[in-house]
């Protein structure tokens, strides 16, 4: 394969698995590991990709940018109710369920709305609001019980800081289901709001069970701050966009469900 044709075969794979390891583009190309390094340092120069220890990654800051609900919940929505749906299966009547704030959570709230009772545990005003007004009929539903905790409100409609981290040391939950921002082998589940960060670390502590709901964009992004590990999640639910890389290194550290479209 000649040179520009194996750079454009690296690019490919980086934007496709968001992180690759030199081995497995090694084997895949069938040339030496040593050709493979040399590529990539090429290919960062010109600001393609990003090295890291083993491999390379989609170039980029850590982000401290945090988008805002509506634009968020207009993208990638048949994989977020398709992730969504999967979650919905492990709910049922009588548990105290906690969901954090965020689009693909929010998703998982239209599936509850007219399920199971339970107790909602949230940090979410748009999540509340869907259990009360109902997720379509607009009427108002008094099936589930709805606990909003306080706190100060970011752009993700999340409610935040210690008013909601108190809160929630006082709770326990049979399960949380857990938005992040992004995901990353090393720096596991991360977010670019520092007290979204400690109110989701809040909890994770409250919960018996840790799952984490996240689209195959999430992997490889990274928020300036981590929530928890990926050894932390009991299960995580993406989509079948996540490339090999990243079920590979997530099946390693939690049980992961592929949600089918």
């Amino acid at each position: 394969m000649l040179p520009a044709a194996r750079h454009q075969a690296i690019v490919d794979a980086i934007q496709r698995e968001r992180v690759v390891r030199v081995s497995d583009l090694a084997q895949e190309l069938g040339v030496s590991l040593m050709t493979v390094r040399r590529d990539i340092e090429l290919l960062e120069e010109g600001g393609l990709l990003e090295r890291i220890h083993g491999g390379a990654k989609l170039p980029g800051d850590v982000s401290t940018h945090e988008p805002g609900f509506e634009l968020k919940s207009t993208q990638l929505t048949a994989e977020k109710r398709a992730i969504a749906l999967e979650a919905a299966g492990l709910v049922h009547e009588g548990m105290a369920v906690g969901l954090s704030a965020g689009t693909t959570t929010w998703a998982l709230a239209k599936e509850l709305v007219n399920g199971p009772r339970i107790t909602v545990v949230t940090n979410s005003v748009r999540i509340a609001d869907l259990f009360h007004y109902g997720a379509s009929t607009g009427s108002v539903r008094f099936g589930s019980t709805v606990i909003l905790i306080g706190g100060e409100r970011t752009p993700s409609d999340a409610l935040v800081g210690p008013i909601a981290t108190g809160a929630l040391k006082q709770l326990h939950l049979d399960v949380l289901f857990l938005g992040v921002h992004g995901m990353d082998a090393t720096a596991g589940f991360t977010t670019p709001n520092l007290l979204e960060a400690e109110t989701d670390r809040a909890f994770v502590a409250a919960a018996r069970k840790v799952v984490v709901l996240a689209d195959h964009t999430k992997w490889g992004l990274l928020g300036i701050s981590s929530i928890a590990s990926l050894d932390d999640a009991d299960e995580v639910i993406s989509d079948a966009g996540l490339g090999l890389e990243a079920q590979r290194v997530l099946g390693e550290r939690a049980k992961l469900r592929l949600a089918s479209l």
